[in-house]
C-alpha cells in the first residue's frame, strides 16, 4: 500500500512520531500502541482511501457558507449538518480571522470550531482562506491588501494593476507561510491524538481571472529562465525557455507552475509540523471546450488541462479537486472523469446544492470518491442562487440527507469495501435514458 503524496519528508517525520513514541517505554509504550494514527491518503491496487484513525473514511460532507466562519454563526450551521446526515463539515478558517494584526495570532474561532465538532461527532476539513479566495486576496488581513509595495499584485497584460496578488514574490508567500503554520501548529496542539480535523484546503480557488499570468517585468525574466526539470520530464520535453516549450499554453503552464509551487512550499512547512493531508480545489474550466481561452477561467488554477503541471510543481499536495456547479450531466460527468485519475483520488470539494445536484453523489462514488462536499449548508439565510438553491431551510437539505440517510451508518464499510474490493464503486451512475440534462 502507498502513501500517495507523502513526500520523503512526510514519511519521515512519521516514522519518527511512531520510533520516538515506541521508545519511551513503560505506559508511553502501551500508550504508542493505542495511539491513533494521523489521517492521510493512501493508494493500493490503483485505489484510494483516505484514512482516518487507521481506516478507510468516506466524507459525506457539507460546506457551511463563506461567511458562517465565526463563533456565532455556528449555532446555524450545526443543525443542517445534522439534519443533512452529514460526518464531516467544510469549514473555512481566513488568514484575517487568525493575524489581523500582522504576528498575532488568534485561534478562538478554531478551538470553537473543533470543541462543537467534537460536540456534534462531526469530523472537520479546514479551508485555509488566504492568498487565494475564489482567485482574489478578500480574506487576507488588511495589512497585506493594502500594501501593493510589500505584497505585489498581478500586472495585466494591458500594464494596469490586477486584483489578484502575484505568486512570484517571497514576502507574500512567507507571510501565508507563517500564519499557515501557526494555523497547523494549533491544530495539532488541540487535536493532534482526536483528528477532528481530517484534512486542509490551503487556499481556495485559485488562479485569476481576465490575463493568463503575470506580465511584470518580473514575470517576463522569469519566462525567458529554462523551464523547470521536472516539468520537462513529464511533458517529454527538451529543454528551452517557457515559450519555445510551451507555445500557445506557456502562459497558463507558467502561471500553473507559479501558483502550485507556492502552494507546494506552503505545504512542505505545515507537513514539517503536523502532515495532514492536503488537497487544492479548482474553479473549472469547461469540460467539453478545451479550447476555451485562459482567463476566461480561473487561469493558473488546477483546471483539468493543466493537472500534469501541477503534479510536477506541486508533488507534497495529495489531490486536486474540482468545485462542480454545473448542473448538466454531460459536463459533471466529465469532469468526474477528468479528476478520477491514476494519480489523483476524486474528492468533489464543492458542489451546488439544488435538488439536481445530489444525484450525482452516486456518480462520484460510482468513481471510488474518497467524498462529497456541497456547499452552503447552514441556517444562516443565505442563498447563492443561481450557483446554488433559492432556498436555505430543511428544504434545501432534504434531497442530499435522502441520499446521506441511505448509507444508515455504513459510510465507513463503504469507503473500505471501495477501497479493497474490485469492482465495488465501480458502476457509474449515467444520465436517465433520453435525458439531456
Amino acid at each position: 500500500m502507498r502513501r500517495l503524496g507523502l513526500s520523503s519528508q512526510k514519511q519521515g517525520l512519521l516514522l519518527a512520531l511512531s520510533l520516538g513514541a515506541a521508545l519511551l517505554g513503560g505506559s508511553a509504550s502501551v500508550q504508542a500502541q493505542t495511539a491513533k494514527p494521523i489521517p492521510e491518503l493512501v493508494q493500493k491496487n490503483g485505489k484510494f482511501a483516505l484514512m482516518v484513525d487507521g481506516a478507510p473514511f468516506l466524507i459525506l460532507g457539507g460546506q457551511a457558507n463563506n461567511s458562517s466562519n465565526y463563533e456565532g454563526a455556528l449555532p446555524k450551521v450545526w443543525p443542517a449538518i445534522k439534519d443533512m446526515h452529514a460526518n464531516t463539515l467544510a469549514m473555512p478558517v481566513a488568514w484575517e480571522q487568525i493575524e489581523p494584526v500582522e504576528g498575532k495570532f488568534d485561534f478562538s474561532f478554531v478551538d470553537a470550531l473543533v470543541t462543537q465538532a467534537r460536540e456534534n461527532n462531526v469530523r472537520l476539513v479546514i479551508l485555509w482562506f488566504a492568498t487565494w479566495k475564489n482567485t482574489g486576496p478578500s480574506y487576507a488581513p488588511t495589512w497585506v491588501k493594502t500594501d501593493n509595495k510589500r505584497f505585489p499584485r498581478l500586472t495585466n497584460k494591458d500594464g494596469t494593476t490586477s486584483y489578484a496578488l502575484s505568486p512570484l514574490y517571497d514576502t507574500t508567500r512567507e507571510a501565508d507561510k507563517k500564519a499557515y503554520v501557526e494555523l497547523v501548529k494549533h491544530i495539532k496542539a488541540i487535536d493532534g491524538e482526536q483528528h477532528t480535523v481530517i484534512m486542509l484546503q490551503p487556499e481556495n480557488e485559485v488562479g485569476v481571472y481576465g490575463p493568463a499570468r503575470d506580465y511584470s517585468k518580473k514575470a517576463d525574466a522569469l519566462m525567458a529562465r529554462p523551464v523547470p526539470a521536472a516539468l520537462l520530464k513529464k511533458y517529454n520535453k527538451k529543454s528551452g525557455d517557457w515559450n519555445t516549450v510551451f507555445g500557445k499554453d506557456a502562459d497558463e503552464y507558467f502561471h500553473a507552475w507559479s501558483i502550485a509551487s507556492y502552494i507546494d512550499d506552503i505545504v512542505v512547512a505545515g507537513d514539517a509540523i503536523y502532515p495532514l493531508p492536503t488537497y487544492v480545489n479548482a474553479a473549472l474550466k469547461d469540460p467539453l471546450n478545451p479550447a476555451q481561452p485562459a482567463g476566461s477561467y480561473a487561469s493558473g488554477g488546477p483546471v483539468y488541462s493543466v493537472i500534469d503541471v501541477w503534479k510536477a510543481a506541486a508533488p507534497h499536495i495529495e489531490l486536486l479537486a474540482p468545485d462542480l456547479y454545473t448542473p448538466t450531466s454531460q459536463s459533471y460527468e466529465k469532469t468526474l472523469e477528468l479528476y478520477a485519475r491514476k494519480d489523483n483520488a476524486l474528492y468533489v470539494a464543492e458542489s451546488g446544492n439544488r435538488p439536481v445536484y445530489a444525484r450525482y453523489i452516486f456518480s462520484a462514488l460510482g468513481r471510488q470518491a474518497i467524498g462529497f462536499d456541497p456547499f452552503g449548508f447552514d441556517y444562516t439565510g443565505y442563498s447563492n442562487y443561481p450557483l446554488g438553491t433559492t432556498k436555505t431551510g430543511i428544504e434545501m437539505v432534504k434531497p442530499f440527507a435522502t441520499v446521506y440517510k441511505l448509507f444508515g451508518g455504513m459510510d465507513r464499510e463503504w469507503a473500505k469495501l471501495s477501497f479493497e474490493i474490485a469492482g465495488v464503486g465501480c458502476v457509474r451512475a449515467g444520465r436517465p435514458h433520453g435525458s439531456k440534462t
